[in-house]
């Protein structure tokens, strides 16, 4: 079973070298069409993303596929789904900001790349010490921005993004680069959103700040930017163990901090906008590496991978208001969860790690290595297969990280391209949803 890494951040020193200039967008999208038409024919036979059963669903082998082209589109060899290569390191991006040599990357899985109408999709790992942002759907490179605060897309507002800097919460429009100050108190320092795991709720209107106050506990605490109103302090100094990190449920109800003790167990609370205490997850990392939504009974749910019995290395759901857990996957190699697809719900995008062989001698394991899968929340087994990364894991910046747009119709994820220690690009995959009455012709 593979290792999983903490999330975290590196220096970004900025890169000289310029690659071969990158086709135009006219290109780019006559390319993109011609792909389209020619998957017309696998889409109706049901090959490209198509649904499936997770009971039913084999180990499926990746066959050699060349290292795609910088911005031309292709196509997966066994689902047909079509993908494009969005970032090449070492390239030229924009303004004079250029890609590590080593990665160029999407922050997380469980960070929105794109903003709310999916004009703009930002890379944010290797890119020059701060922002490239790239057209969200030719993927050209449009301009760079150095942000040294931790950002993250607005989720209904498309021009602007939510900021947490050391001494103030902020609204951030990256086109004009224009600021709006939201929260700054004397009385905290060192605010932070998350840090780097945070998002705001779903509606945008509420997030989770860490910071230390002004007797010099590290403290969490809610705030609701359309009201300009602050919750009362959680002091998360006198929990357990160490803070990893603390964030906003979708519905802006309740906050949720991880602790990690001194023996390594990863547990986690659940606690009232007030402070109120609603659960403690003592299990160890049950679940972690996830992402959270609201589910179709309108509660708040983080989904994840487990790493504690009866249900270790499976991906399960937890209620956050009572903690009851339902079994979603399998013992496998799902490293990452993602619901950043907060306008088709119902569904997890996964990250998969591991090898054919290993896969293949484990028959009961989750049958996926190395892929992009859907996943239904339900509990139902429902999938969707949507690409195979051919991304063996070297090191955190190698791991896949998979994170859909808002609507689901677009996958980031990065991949060495089978080439472990290798440059590590970003890829962005198509996924067409064809309505209920199609899907069930197609299932005929």
């Amino acid at each position: 079973m593979s290792s999983y890494h903490k999330h975290g951040r590196s220096s970004e020193p900025q890169s000289t070298e310029r690659s071969s200039e990158w086709p135009s967008a006219g290109e780019a999208v006559r390319a993109w069409k011609a792909l389209c038409t020619a998957l017309i024919v696998v889409t109706s036979a049901g090959a490209a993303g198509a649904f499936d059963e997770l009971a039913t669903s084999r180990v499926v082998s990746a066959p050699g596929m060349p290292e795609p082209q910088y911005v031309v589109p292709v196509a997966d060899p066994v689902f047909g789904t079509a993908f494009t290569r969005v970032t090449e390191p070492g390239r030229l991006m924009a303004d004079g900001a250029s890609c590590r040599q080593d990665y160029c990357t999407h922050r997380y899985s469980s960070s929105q790349a794109w903003n709310a109408d999916q004009t703009l999709l930002v890379i944010a790992n290797g890119c020059a010490g701060g922002f490239c942002f790239l057209d969200g759907q030719t993927y050209q490179p449009l301009f760079h921005r150095r942000v040294p605060n931790e950002c993250e897309w607005h989720p209904t507002d498309a021009a602007r993004m939510i900021c947490v800097s050391h001494q103030a919460i902020y609204l951030w429009a990256p086109r004009s680069n224009e600021t709006e100050t939201i929260f700054a108190s004397a009385d905290y320092t060192d605010l932070q959103f998350g840090p780097w795991k945070g998002n705001p709720s779903h509606d945008g209107t509420r997030l989770v700040v860490r910071a230390k106050s002004s007797a010099g506990k590290l403290v969490a605490f809610a705030y609701d930017i359309p009201a300009r109103r602050k919750y009362p302090d959680i002091d998360v100094s006198g929990l357990p163990g160490e803070n990893g990190y603390s964030g906003i449920s979708p519905s802006g109800r309740y906050v949720l901090c991880f602790q990690t003790l001194l023996d390594g167990t990863e547990t986690a609370f659940v606690f009232g906008l007030d402070g109120t205490v609603i659960q403690h997850w003592t299990d160890h990392h049950r679940p972690g590496h996830g992402d959270m939504t609201i589910d179709t009974d309108g509660s708040d749910v983080y989904v994840g991978i487990s790493k504690a019995d009866p249900d270790k290395y499976h991906v399960i759901k937890r209620r956050l208001e009572d903690g009851v857990v339902t079994d979603l996957a399998p013992y496998g190699e799902a490293t990452h969860a993602s619901l950043r697809n907060i306008d088709r719900p119902g569904w997890v995008f996964l990250s998969y790690s591991g090898t054919y062989a290993e896969i293949a001698r484990h028959p009961d394991w989750a049958p996926f290595y190395q892929e992009v899968v859907a996943l239904r929340i339900d509990g139902s087994g429902e999938i969707r297969r949507i690409v195979q990364t051919r991304n063996p894991k070297a090191d955190y910046w190698s791991e896949t990280h998979a994170a859909p747009s808002r609507d689901g119709s677009q996958v980031i994820w990065s991949s060495n391209w089978g080439r472990v220690g290798g440059p590590v690009s970003d890829y962005v995959a198509r996924v067409p949803w064809p309505d209920t009455a199609a899907r069930r012709q197609s299932s005929r």
